[in-house]
């Protein structure tokens, strides 16, 4: 504690140049931690799906194409199937085209027992059985526009050519997808004159075990029939659709990865010429009797202050735009791009380690030069 004064006099000795790294480091850091923050949340999402009895079987030849309705009795029949819930896409959209979520119509008959994690009360799952136009939604789409229980709403068919009006009995929690809807597919069939096809059926498992058993099952039932299925976990069918993004997750983590090497470069500078510039100051100190190795903790903790105040400002500028900015992707489960704690974790160390690391080098050199030199040269 008694050299505190010594290291922050000196961090306030070049006022511009101090600012300037902290913020050369800060908006790094905040751009390494925004692009990050994407492919750990997506990560997270089919990590949170591993666990999941759910099971997705839809069309092998893409899940754009339809499978009749009356597969739901032979794989309802399949051993170890708990529940089935045939789902029909409907893609409606709420008020402008980028109102846009997810929207679907489901049986409701066993809602309750397929997605039993989504927090919905009973009370609610009873009005969802019993009320026609009724429907769920998640917390994401009540709040991003200010909906309440008991509010009717109305779609606007894109895929069908009409429109649905929706009663909301029930809210789903952060365990469903967060941009979501779900209504009666009996009210979409009967407004669609009754077509009898399905986009593809949700099962599940009685344990986690027998999943792949299922899946070998259903698929073999439906072998070289007119819609063969494809069964897959949940987290299988999700990481599909990431699938997609995985070229972005990558790029995005190769671009944080070179801008902070590039500012730790521009920072390594940056105190190799601050330390050069105070050589004769050093030799000073070290004839009066200070160490080499209390020299050395002295620059490197000059240094770690610096990139440790660029890394929280710029976790604390990510976190805040990323909270204030909706931005993100329901296709994939996240609506609302926010940072994960191990992004921030990875952010302020990689700001220690530029503060550190930048300084080690010529800190060491400056440390452990010779006095006579040093000060041959001041003369």
């Amino acid at each position: 504690m008694k050299f505190t004064m010594l290291v922050l006099k000196n961090l306030l000795r070049s006022k511009r140049r101090t600012f300037l790294t902290v913020f050369s480091i800060a908006v790094s850091l905040f751009i390494f931690s925004a692009l990050v923050s994407f492919p750990t949340l997506a990560r997270e999402v089919l990590a949170d799906r591993a666990s999941s009895l759910r099971l997705a079987v839809h069309n092998k030849a893409g899940v754009t194409y339809s499978m009749p309705e009356a597969y739901k009795q032979r794989i309802a029949a399949t051993p170890h199937v708990v529940a089935v819930v045939p789902e029909s896409w409907f893609g409606g959209i709420y008020h402008e085209v980028n109102d846009q979520f997810p929207n679907l119509a489901v049986d409701p008959d066993q809602v309750d027992l397929v997605w039993d994690d989504w927090g919905i009360s009973k009370p609610a799952f009873e009005d969802f059985k019993r009320l026609r136009t009724a429907c769920l939604v998640s917390g994401g789409v009540m709040k991003r526009f200010g909906l309440h229980v008991g509010q009717q709403i109305q779609l606007r068919g894109t895929v069908y050519p009409f429109n649905v009006t929706l009663n909301i009995v029930g809210v789903m929690n952060d365990k469903a997808p967060p941009n979501f809807l779900l209504f009666r597919r009996d009210y979409l069939e009967e407004a669609a004159g009754r077509p009898g096809f399905v986009s593809m059926f949700w099962v599940r498992s009685d344990k986690s075990e027998n999943i792949s058993q299922i899946i070998a099952s259903i698929d073999e039932q439906f072998a070289n029939s007119m819609a063969e299925t494809r069964s897959e976990s949940e987290a299988a069918f999700m990481g599909g659709f990431m699938q997609g993004f995985r070229a972005f997750f990558d790029l995005a983590e190769i671009l944080g990865l070179i801008v902070v090497l590039t500012i730790g470069l521009v920072a390594a500078n940056t105190a190799a010429m601050s330390i050069r510039e105070r050589r004769s100051e050093i030799a000073i100190m070290r004839s009066i009797g200070f160490r080499s190795g209390t020299i050395l903790g002295l620059l490197l903790g000059e240094s770690l202050i610096i990139g440790l105040s660029g890394g929280i400002l710029g976790c604390a500028s990510a976190y805040v735009i990323l909270k204030v900015f909706a931005v993100g992707s329901p296709a994939i489960g996240i609506s609302n791009l926010r940072m994960p704690p191990i992004v921030i974790v990875e952010a302020l160390v990689a700001a220690c380690l530029i503060g550190l690391l930048s300084a080690w080098f010529p800190a060491r050199s400056a440390a452990r030069q010779n006095i006579v030199d040093a000060l041959r040269l001041v003369a």
